[in-house]
């Protein structure tokens, strides 16, 4: 089983650890580029410190770091970022982690994919579809990034 953990701000370094692999699946979508340390530019993470509405897991699994979720919550809460590494795919985890976030912040959610990020929006329908039996909306912005709408309240129990 996935287990959520909140990121702590003393564990910072393990999240930025992190999000560099993230950043480099990334790459395949968007052009990113490294910098001349051989890395990439790190997130800004001092507001998930300092702000109620922002919030920060690990996915962890059998004690391993699998992944990490970044969300906003609010009306509508967003999936800001969500990450599992490539060990373990295709496992469920990323549905269960999903479904974790849904059940925790209950409400209206938004969720966005970049044009380019196929296997994103084909997992975000999947994950959603099967939370929601498909009662979700889904639209396209003047970037053709996917986004999906649904609401928690309105899952079938």
């Amino acid at each position: 089983m996935i287990d959520l953990v909140r990121v702590k701000q003393e564990d910072e370094a393990i999240l930025h650890n992190l999000i560099q692999f993230y950043i480099y699946e990334f790459t395949v979508f968007q052009d990113i580029k490294l910098e001349e340390n051989g890395s990439f530019v790190p997130f800004d993470l001092k507001r998930y410190w300092s702000e109620p509405d922002l919030h920060a897991y690990f996915m962890i699994y059998n004690g391993e770091l699998a992944g990490f979720a970044m969300v906003e919550s609010g009306d509508p809460n967003v999936i800001l970022e969500f990450f599992i590494m490539r060990k373990f795919y295709r496992r469920g985890f990323g549905k269960i982690a999903a479904f974790k976030l849904f059940d925790q912040f209950p409400g209206k959610w938004s969720i966005t994919q970049v044009e380019k990020n196929e296997p994103a929006r084909n997992f975000w329908r999947k994950v959603i579809g099967d939370y929601t039996s498909g009662n979700y909306i889904e639209t396209f912005d003047d970037f053709n990034r996917s986004i999906q709408e649904f609401n928690t309240g309105l899952k079938v129990k």
